[in-house]
């Protein structure tokens, strides 16, 4: 059964650790990203992703994505990073200090291209306000979509996408919102989001 509410989705979720991530390593760069829920009265749970604009610097120029980039020096941890990048990328501001809004974050990730720089990327969860609206507050953000977490776990969401690469075409998996394909990094991360739930009960 699909999660359908924000009880429904705290009660498949299991319990994640809030630890206030202070990366040491100084080999690679650190980021985190923000998968943000909402709930608006007669609609299911929602997930906010963003697409970036093009640019020729960035590599992920042109993807969906979750909101998020990298730890700066005023930020004292990767939740206020988190926070930070939500808040410039899409308007929303997220409660540092409110347990309840704040669901935790799962384990970090990295590139497994050696064309990307050295980036580990930490996932926070967070819970929007009821009244939430995002938009498109930086120039690093072409536009916002707000994506179910019913249409986000069908099945027919799964597709692949071809992308060009120095030794040829190569596919790779994902979830495709009519036509915004969600891949590499953010399919990862929202994969194993999903493989977490447990939607028996879900409501």
């Amino acid at each position: 059964m699909p999660v359908q509410t924000l009880d429904g989705l705290l009660a498949a979720l299991p319990d994640l650790p809030r630890t206030l991530v202070v990366p040491d390593e100084e080999d690679r760069i650190h980021a985190a990203v923000a998968l943000v829920f909402r709930q608006r009265p007669a609609t299911p749970v929602e997930l906010l992703l963003i697409k970036r604009a093009e640019h020729p610097r960035d590599p992920w120029s042109g993807h969906m994505a979750l909101p998020g980039g990298r730890m700066e020096d005023i930020d004292p941890h990767l939740l206020a990073t988190a926070a930070r990048e939500t808040r410039e990328e899409t308007g929303v501001v997220l409660p540092l200090g409110d347990h309840e809004r704040f669901l935790g974050l799962l384990p970090r990730v990295a590139p497994s291209s050696r064309l990307i720089p050295r980036v580990a990327v930490t996932p926070h969860l967070f819970v929007a306000e009821p009244g939430t609206v995002a938009r498109a507050a930086s120039p690093e953000v072409e536009r916002i979509r707000w994506v179910t977490l019913e249409e986000l776990a069908h099945p027919d969401t799964l597709d692949e996408i071809e992308i060009e690469l120095p030794t040829g075409g190569r596919r790779f998996p994902g979830y495709r919102f009519a036509e915004d394909m969600v891949w590499g990094l953010t399919y990862r991360i929202l994969t194993d989001f999903l493989d977490r739930l447990d939607t028996s009960g879900a409501g």
